[in-house]
């Protein structure tokens, strides 16, 4: 069974982390369950609906002491070898539900990979054949997260990641 949400948090804050995710799935009625993450900052869960509990959880953004320790919730559509021949299928497939006249970006977060993130990003674009690239104001994202030998990817529309901390 593999994870269909990332949460990222301070890896020195880890166990109040667990307990926002915790809290935060709570007020809105939702349950997860936490895998084993080989990765420090990174809780992989496996949710009912990633989607609508990031965008669930956005609404819960501007509550004061709701995100004090995660980052980062991501959606992740589908888990393939963190290697550029199958990133790039995985992506070409996605990419058919980008319509010509929707802008998009990339979002590529790597641990524990090698290759550099312009060249990979280079790379991972390519597979990409929608002209409209809005790194500012996309309607679409592709989400590519790397965690050593395996990458989670996801097509998303911006509202159903849900960013409330800093890098």
């Amino acid at each position: 069974m593999d994870a269909n949400l990332l949460v990222t948090h301070e890896p020195s804050h880890a166990g109040s982390a667990k307990e926002e995710v915790e809290k935060a799935l709570k007020a809105i009625k939702q349950k997860a369950k936490f895998l084993k993450s080989d990765v420090e900052g990174v809780f992989k869960l496996r949710v009912a609906n990633a989607r609508k509990i990031a965008k669930s959880l956005s609404k819960l953004k501007s509550k004061k002491g709701m995100f004090e320790h995660t980052a980062y919730w991501v959606p992740i559509d589908k888990w393939v070898a963190a290697n550029v021949k199958a990133m790039q299928k995985e992506i070409k497939k996605l990419q058919k539900g980008i319509k010509k006249t929707e802008k998009w970006k990339m979002d590529l977060h790597k641990r524990h990979f090698d290759m550099g993130s312009t060249e990979l990003i280079i790379k991972l674009t390519e597979a990409v054949d929608k002209p409209k690239v809005d790194l500012e104001n996309p309607q679409k994202i592709i989400e590519v997260q790397i965690m050593g030998k395996k990458a989670g990817i996801a097509l998303l529309n911006k509202d159903e990641i849900l960013i409330v901390g800093h890098k």
